[in-house]
């Protein structure tokens, strides 16, 4: 399972990258790891508004269909087209493939979010 040092997490499985008030929202390795193999993904319009804890995004796999948790109170601004016609792409690579990219309302709010170390604890304790 590949956790990226520079990155935030949520316990359910969301991985944040912050550019100032801009932020790329995708699903972790571990989540992806546990869905299988990824055909189908919903994807929200851009400038929807969400606060942190809403379902913002839907993927489906050959196991499950899991929704997606806003780990921000925030606003997208893009949505990744490309998971549309090829949603296989975030089993090839969650960090780089993101879901949403999103101008934050509440930047405290990142304060809340996991760290690496934490996360990875997180998922050892979910095993």
């Amino acid at each position: 399972m590949k956790i990226l040092k520079d990155l935030k997490y949520t316990k359910e499985h969301e991985w944040i990258r912050i550019e100032g008030e801009i932020a790329f929202i995708g699903i972790t390795d571990f989540a992806q790891e546990h869905l299988g193999d990824i055909v189908f993904v919903e994807l929200p319009e851009t400038e929807e508004e969400f606060v942190e804890g809403d379902s913002f995004a839907v993927v489906d796999s050959v196991k499950a269909t899991s929704d997606v948790y806003m780990p921000l109170d925030c606003e997208i601004v893009a949505v990744n087209e490309e998971l549309i016609d090829a949603p296989e792409l975030i089993n090839e690579d969650p960090y780089e493939n993101w879901l949403v990219k999103v101008k934050l309302t509440d930047e405290e709010q990142i304060e809340s979010l996991l760290n690496a170390k934490e996360y990875e604890e997180f998922c050892a304790e979910e095993e």
